[in-house]
């Protein structure tokens, strides 16, 4: 006779898509109110910082533009694929922030920008745009 508990049952369903839009959402608005605070706290320059970084992973878009005609709606073209899915993952500027955090000296528009960037990937997520395929279709 085993004195060990057998392990509990795991859950077969998943969390649900609108828990995870909804928990990405949260994570944006706080994405959005860190970098705006950096942006009051410490000038324009970290301001203009979070808001470039806001908007600069869709500027990846501007890398298939010339194929853009010949894609299928809602089709990126593949050769700008690569780039928009490398400036649409979470885990690189968290990456960023995490050297940002461990290295001496801090500069204030680095942090915002990252905020930015951030912000922007957590409204693609809680919006229902995530990665692409190498097709360049939204991934399921």
């Amino acid at each position: 006779m085993s004195t060990c508990a057998p392990a509990p049952p795991r859950p077969t369903e998943r969390t649900s898509p609108g828990a995870c839009r909804a928990a990405w959402f949260v994570a944006a608005l706080a994405w959005s109110v860190l970098g705006v605070m950096a942006g009051v706290q410490h000038g324009r320059l970290a301001g203009l910082a979070a808001a470039v970084f806001f908007v600069a992973p869709d500027l990846t878009f501007l890398a298939g533009l010339r194929d853009a005609p010949r894609m299928a709606r809602g089709q990126l073209p593949p050769r700008a694929v690569p780039l928009y899915n490398a400036a649409h993952r979470a885990l690189v500027p968290l990456t960023l922030l995490g050297l940002y955090a461990a290295l001496p000296g801090k500069w204030a528009p680095a942090l915002a920008a990252l905020c930015g960037w951030l912000a922007h990937i957590s409204y693609d997520r809680a919006f229902g745009y995530g990665l692409r395929t190498k097709e360049g279709f939204q991934r399921g």
